[in-house]
């Protein structure tokens, strides 16, 4: 097991760091014996493997990895949330300004992160000699630019570019640098580093080392980092690359990715691993030791994702066309992995609606009350509803944190080959094994039986009318891939306002939604049981298919009505980098 002795250490270090930054001369003059400095740090590798634990440690924080992540989620197509939810609520309207404490918190995870990846890069610079090879060296160093191009992907895609730092400031002068754009920042940072690591990480660890970033992680981040800037075929080349290594299948099933039981299976390329048994943390405490023995702060997605009643706080909610598409994720009665459930493998992973299957929290669902205030179904991803009873009330969990998986990597592939020379064969054969293993109808056999494929994007119930079917093409594949496959199966993991985003859609989305929106607020009446009697059984639950309880959830007016692209694709550089950075602030 890794050891974690010297962390405590090392973030002292990186606070006297800090204060030396800003402190007068004539205090830094004054020795203490008992400080650790630079001067007495850095002089074995295991000083820097505690460096670099610290690094991974910047991960865990709450706005990368943890109660940050449904804060993403609202915004888009995906999430909604009540209007007493106020941090949740504000983000899925769209109002929000500098100071939230979402756009502060990120900002400043992230840039902690970028902090302790340059101390280790600037070290190494002078004292590489501590270690016995020269390879050792080139390890630690590919670890660490994987973390820092993870973390400037992060910042660069979050508040549409950012501040380049590629070593620690020593003076206040170099603490002002002017906002890079995304391009400058991918071209500057991203690029170099993820190809530096991808040539010098290992396809694997020893299982005493697991957690640790691998070739397979850096040639997925470096594929993603092509897509978002259109180089599709760049993109493609590094996808294939994953996929015809060999090193990564899709799990059994799709539940297999949101267990604590199911860490670094063989889906998982890059995670963030959280331990309740190894160090049990609690009330929201960041442990900061990542990888190995990690802390399980991250219980806040689980807490914000959870029902109600259940212990959680359902701070995020299925929107209704989230939980339509999970609807019509027909099963296939051929497929061996269906099992008697009468809905998607993904559904049952993902959403829990009245007439979901199976138990919830241990209990057949809906037989505690709480179906209420417009709800058609709750989330299940990321929360403890298949083990426990409740949620932790110490707000802990042990799910890992899935940044990247194989069904993405397959559907970023099937994507890149699309736009890069129109090939949407392959692309239909990548979306038809994420399909598959989700246990239902693949597009060739709609192709096949239909003739053509299913635009599952628009609601059967506002338009009132059968599905209709488009003929497989280079652009109804490209509506299937983003309005259909991409929200079924990575939906609450965080990528889809940026998946929006990138697309140009956003607004075009929150627009046609708003409309369905509109159509169910005005047709109530048929879409829901609207009397209630406590001593009629299902009394003032809603009609098939959604089963909408007691009012329609306005989750789409407001944000498409405040919409602009100038102002929302991004979150606002925070005031307190404008209030200190004089190259960026007013």
């Amino acid at each position: 097991m890794i050891q974690y002795n010297k962390i405590k250490v090392f973030l002292i270090l990186c606070f006297i760091s800090l204060l030396t930054i800003s402190c007068d001369k004539d205090v830094l003059d004054i020795e203490n014996p008992n400080a650790v400095t630079e001067a007495t740090f850095w002089k074995t590798p295991q000083d820097f493997d505690a460096a670099l634990i610290a690094t991974y440690g910047a991960l865990q924080f709450q706005a990368i990895s943890g109660a940050g992540i449904p804060l993403e989620m609202v915004r888009g197509d995906e999430a909604g949330s009540e209007d007493f939810y106020i941090p949740w609520f504000r983000l899925s309207n769209l109002n929000v300004n500098d100071g939230d404490a979402h756009v502060v918190n990120k900002w400043s995870a992230l840039y902690i992160g970028v902090f302790r990846a340059n101390q280790i890069l600037d070290q190494l610079e002078v004292n590489s000699d501590v270690f016995p090879t020269q390879e050792e060296a080139i390890l630690v160093e590919a670890q660490v630019r994987f973390l820092r191009s993870y973390f400037y992907f992060e910042i660069a895609h979050s508040y549409g570019g950012g501040v380049i730092r590629t070593s620690v400031p020593n003076t206040n002068e170099e603490l002002s640098i002017p906002f890079s754009s995304i391009e400058e920042i991918t071209d500057q940072v991203i690029l170099p580093d993820l190809l530096f690591a991808k040539a010098n990480l290992p396809q694997s660890w020893p299982d005493n080392e697991e957690g640790r970033v691998t070739w397979g992680a850096a040639t997925s981040l470096l594929g993603k980092s092509y897509l978002y800037s259109k180089e599709w075929s760049q993109a493609a080349g590094e996808f294939r690359e994953v996929i015809d290594a060999g090193i990564y299948s899709l799990a059994p099933n799709n539940l297999d990715n949101f267990s604590h039981e199911e860490g670094f299976n063989v889906e998982s390329i890059f995670e963030v691993p959280f331990s309740v048994e190894f160090n049990p943390g609690g009330n929201g405490i960041v442990v900061d030791n990542y990888p190995g023995v990690a802390g399980s702060e991250t219980a806040d997605v689980a807490l914000s994702t959870g029902h109600l009643r259940f212990g959680g706080f359902n701070t995020i909610l299925p929107t209704y066309y989230m939980h339509e598409l999970f609807v019509r994720d027909e099963i296939d009665p051929s497929n061996p992995i269906n099992d008697g459930n009468t809905q998607s493998k993904r559904m049952g992973a993902s959403i829990v609606p009245i007439d979901g299957d199976g138990l919830y929290y241990g209990l057949p669902i809906g037989s505690r009350p709480g179906w209420v205030f417009g709800q058609s179904s709750y989330v299940k991803k990321y929360s403890n509803w298949y083990h426990l009873e409740q949620e932790d009330g110490n707000r802990r969990s042990e799910i890992n944190y899935r940044v990247i998986r194989l069904a993405d990597v397959y559907l970023m592939y099937a994507e890149a080959v699309l736009e890069a020379n129109g090939d949407f064969d392959t692309a239909i054969d990548f979306i038809d094994r994420v399909r598959t293993r989700a246990g239902v109808i693949t597009l060739r056999q709609y192709i096949t039986d239909d003739g053509g494929i299913p635009e599952f994007h628009i609601s059967e119930q506002v338009a009132s009318r059968p599905r209709s079917f488009a003929v497989a093409s280079v652009e109804s594949v490209r509506t299937h891939i983003r309005r259909v496959e991409r929200p079924l199966e990575l939906c609450f993991e965080g990528f889809r306002w940026k998946d929006l985003v990138r697309w140009g859609i956003a607004g075009s989305v929150l627009n046609e939604l708003a409309q369905d929106e509109l159509w169910r607020t005005q047709n109530q009446s048929g879409i829901l049981d609207v009397i209630a009697d406590p001593n009629v059984p299902g009394s003032g639950a809603g009609v098939a298919p959604l089963f909408i309880r007691e009012k329609v959830r306005p989750d789409f007016r407001t944000p498409s009505e405040n919409y602009n692209p100038q102002i929302h694709d991004y979150l606002p550089v925070p005031a307190i980098e404008l209030q200190t950075n004089d190259q960026i602030g007013g």
